[in-house]
C-alpha cells in the first residue's frame, strides 16, 4: 500500500508504484475531473498540481509523488476565481481540455497574480484546445486575476 497526499487527504492506494498518477486518480480514488488525453504528457488534458506546479499525471508514476502534495481540479476550495472567470467569458466549448487549463492558471496566479497576457499565454503553452478556444481562455484567466 503506498500513502498519497490527494486534495489535503491521506490516501491509501494499492497500485504498482510504476502506475500512473492519473489512473490512480480515476480508477482507484474515483477523482475523474482528471481527464486521459493523449497519455504522452504532451497535451494538458490531465493536469494535476503536484506541491503546486501543473504537471501531466498521464506519465508521471504513483513512485514520483510519493511525499507530495497533489491537487486535482476537485481538490479547488469552492468555486475558484478562475473556474468563475472561464463561466463569465464563456470559454470553454466542449470542456474536455478544462481541468487541465485551469490547473495550469492556478498553478500561474499563485506564482504571479498579476501576469501580463504573455505570461498566460506562456503558462497555457501546453494545454492543447481543439475548440480553439484559446483566447477566451486567456482573457478569462486575465480576469481572474
Amino acid at each position: 500500500m503506498t500513502e498519497l497526499e490527494v486534495n489535503g487527504a491521506r490516501q491509501r492506494v494499492a497500485a504498482h508504484p510504476d502506475t500512473p498518477l492519473l489512473y490512480v486518480l480515476r480508477n482507484e480514488l474515483g477523482l475523474v475531473g482528471t481527464r486521459f488525453g493523449c497519455g504522452n504528457g504532451q497535451c494538458g488534458a490531465c493536469f494535476v498540481l503536484i506541491d503546486g506546479r501543473a504537471m501531466a499525471s498521464c506519465d508521471t508514476p504513483l513512485s514520483f509523488v510519493i511525499g507530495k502534495r497533489i491537487t486535482t481540479i476537485e481538490g479547488l476550495e469552492g468555486e475558484h476565481a478562475v473556474q468563475k472567470a472561464l463561466v463569465k467569458h464563456q470559454a470553454a466549448q466542449c470542456g474536455y481540455c478544462m481541468s487541465g487549463i485551469v490547473m495550469s492558471a492556478v498553478s500561474l496566479l499563485s506564482k504571479n497574480s498579476k501576469p501580463a497576457e504573455s505570461e498566460v499565454r506562456e503558462a497555457l503553452d501546453r494545454n492543447l484546445c481543439r475548440c480553439g478556444s484559446h483566447n477566451r481562455v486567456v482573457r478569462a484567466i486575465l480576469d481572474a486575476r
